[in-house]
């Protein structure tokens, strides 16, 4: 899955020097950050979203190496608070850039320093005990002039703020090499320690919770009178469409609406399914803003007899 280590000597690495650890890149905006998670994972989706996440860790995916483990997750945007909310989200991301082992800040190479990244940096000066690791982005769009005073300039930010950068990083997240160095950079700076999650564990709970609030969403605009909460939706499935190339991936998702009884069937699907059919573009169109990604939504409507009141139902319909 994640990136490959070459191990030169013949005996096993011993377990005791296997790492495994929490990262979370931040960064404005833009800059690259669900690129790099992306290329890093190897084919997991980024949510994209913009709205602040309110959970705490949010797992964006996990690099298996045989060295180490390396947890991706995700803070919610910092950002300068109008409101208690954003005071709370903020208190947030200070909370958990105190707890991971990692923190990689995405500066674009292609864009100088600004206030936003200055404010980011100042933030993260306060937080003393965690490493910190510039990640300079983008650097595909630059020559090699631009590129070396982007890296000075982040040298600096550093020393005006009082910290040192562990490292300094330029990637594009295009080229796997540089990714593959970015995990080898990372990787040190985590705790040793046993895997923490299993292999291949790649899913994220969230996200599919989401996408089927956004199908229900969608399914009960205009028939709220009718089937107030008697719809629950359920993900089946989302995997990434075989054989695409990189740069025109499909996620193919397939996912039932669940209705109480029969008669509500005809309510949901509309005239010759013309109702179904508009649930499924509105909810694509939104599921593809959140995860970034272009979508194939495959809907069907099933019955599950009285399922509000049945508790094996529910269970199953994750309440």
């Amino acid at each position: 899955m994640g990136a490959m280590s070459v191990r030169t000597e013949s005996s096993e690495p011993s377990e005791a020097n296997h790492r495994a650890g929490f990262a979370c890149f931040v960064g404005r905006p833009n800059a690259g950050k669900s690129t790099l998670t992306n290329a890093l994972v190897g084919q997991k989706v980024a949510i994209t979203a913009n709205q602040p996440q309110t959970t705490r860790h949010t797992v964006r995916g996990i690099v298996h190496r045989d060295d180490a483990q390396l947890i991706l997750v995700d803070t919610p945007g910092l950002h300068k608070p109008r409101t208690l909310l954003g005071e709370r989200l903020n208190d947030i991301v200070r909370t958990t850039w105190a707890e991971v082992d990692v923190i990689g800040f995405c500066l674009p190479a292609n864009e100088k320093l600004g206030p936003g990244d200055r404010f980011i940096a100042k933030e993260l000066a306060s937080i003393k005990k965690t490493p910190k690791i510039a990640i300079v982005t983008k650097t595909d769009l630059v020559d090699n002039k631009t590129l070396a005073e982007q890296l000075i300039a982040i040298d600096q930010l550093g020393r005006e703020l009082g910290f040192e950068w562990a490292e300094i990083v330029p990637v594009s997240a295009v080229g796997d090499e540089q990714v593959d160095l970015l995990a080898n950079l990372i990787v040190p700076l985590l705790p040793e320690g046993p895997a923490l999650y299993p292999e291949g564990d790649l899913t994220d709970e969230p996200e599919q919770v989401m996408v089927a609030e956004l199908i229900r969403e969608a399914a009960l605009e205009g028939v709220r009178d009718e089937l107030p909460h008697s719809i629950a939706v359920v993900v089946e499935e989302m995997l990434p469409r075989e054989d695409r190339p990189a740069d025109k991936p499909l996620l193919d998702i397939h996912a039932f609406v669940y209705i109480e009884r029969p008669s509500q069937k005809g309510i949901i699907i509309g005239p010759k399914g013309k109702r179904l059919k508009e649930v499924g573009i509105k909810s694509r169109k939104q599921i593809e803003a959140l995860l970034g990604t272009p979508v194939f939504l495959d809907l069907h409507v099933k019955v599950a007899k009285d399922w509000q009141r049945d508790p094996r139902q529910l269970r199953k319909l994750g309440f």
